[in-house]
């Protein structure tokens, strides 16, 4: 009820410094329970019993600093990270712009997180709590072998992750989304789960994999077929863009990625292609311009089992979780879905 308020305040801050503050501000407040599963917004993916389908995407809470916290805003789960095996300190600022006149956000931050160790402390010691906790691996800019830098992150977090994001679709570190080639990604993928199996006797957590919007149709027949056959907990889709729509900002030749209201569409778009690509066989995860329960609803009638957003609650405050998964319920009483799990695809 307040952010419509303190909103201009944190507007007249860098970007980045505001998001510092907000970082602050979630360890400091009172502890709000996680949600628990039950009810018509429950739902089950890869094993794992989602409260509600709404989750904070990674890239908000880039050291696993206030993954409770996100919970007790009401969503379903956080994903933490991204988290590389070495501290680094990314690319130089500023690095992050808010598009204010199209609501959108372009970051170019390039994996700036404290390493796996620290991380690893800070989750290990919050083991105990309820809730969905995914973990975003990804590689240092200059390591010399990328695929045993995920290989070393799986073997690190894996006993520590609800499921683990592989991110391979950065635009912000040279050379990585190169790792969602054929060949490329083939390898990557038989390197994480065997490093999962090596640490983890129970199977271990599942594996997600997140992907660029930016691809071709046959970038995305292959990437299908090889997470099915990897038998792949979840695809998501999308990262941020490199491409520009039409935009109205002062910063919109600023080179990084874009996320916000201009990626709806083009990550719309991309979860349609995967959903037919797949043919269902694999759930999907939809991001990308989620603002409002109607940009929600329309994700999960598209083919997307669970949601996230992150840039939308850079202009609609802390609340967004809550007002949008009133909205999807409203709208399954509307269109006669008993529970959300009946509406995935629907359309």
């Amino acid at each position: 009820m307040l952010f419509p308020l303190i909103r201009p305040a944190l507007f007249a801050l860098s970007p980045e410094t505001a998001h510092g503050l907000a970082l602050r501000a979630l360890k400091l407040q009172r502890q709000a329970a996680a949600p628990v599963p039950g009810g018509p917004l429950a739902t089950r993916i890869a094993g794992l019993d989602f409260p509600n389908p709404l989750g904070m995407a990674a890239g908000f809470d880039k050291d696993g600093e206030v993954p409770d916290a996100l919970l007790g805003l009401g969503f379903g789960f956080a994903e933490v990270g991204s988290i590389t095996p070495l501290p680094q300190a990314g690319n130089p600022r500023p690095r992050l712009f808010r598009l204010t006149e199209d609501r959108a956000v372009i970051n170019r931050m390039g994996f700036n997180n404290g390493g796996a160790q620290t991380a690893a402390q800070r989750l290990a010691a919050r083991r105990h709590r309820d809730g969905i906790i995914g973990i975003n691996i990804g590689a240092n800019k200059d390591s010399a072998d990328r695929i045993a830098d995920y290989a070393k992150m799986t073997r690190i977090m894996a006993p520590l992750a609800s499921y683990l994001a592989v991110n391979i679709s950065s635009p912000n570190t040279p050379g990585l989304r190169a790792l969602q080639d054929e060949g490329a990604l083939t390898a990557l993928l038989e390197a994480v789960i065997a490093a999962r199996e090596e640490v983890c006797a129970d199977g271990g957590p599942p594996v997600f994999l997140k992907v660029a919007p930016d691809l071709e149709p046959v970038d995305i027949d292959a990437i299908a077929r090889i997470a099915i056959d990897a038998r792949l907990g979840a695809l998501i889709v999308s990262n941020t863009t490199i491409s520009r729509p039409p935009l109205r900002s002062p910063h919109a030749g600023e080179t990084g990625g874009l996320s916000g209201a201009p990626l709806r569409d083009l990550a719309q778009q991309r979860l349609c292609d995967f959903r037919k690509a797949t043919g269902g066989a694999i759930p999907l995860v939809g991001v990308g311009g989620i603002a409002n329960a109607d940009d929600a609803w329309s994700r999960i009638r598209a083919g997307a089992s669970l949601i996230q957003l992150y840039s939308a609650m850079v202009y609609e405050g802390p609340g967004i979780a809550r007002a949008i998964l009133r909205g999807l319920e409203e709208r399954m009483r509307r269109d006669g879905f008993a529970t959300i799990a009946d509406a995935v695809g629907s359309a």
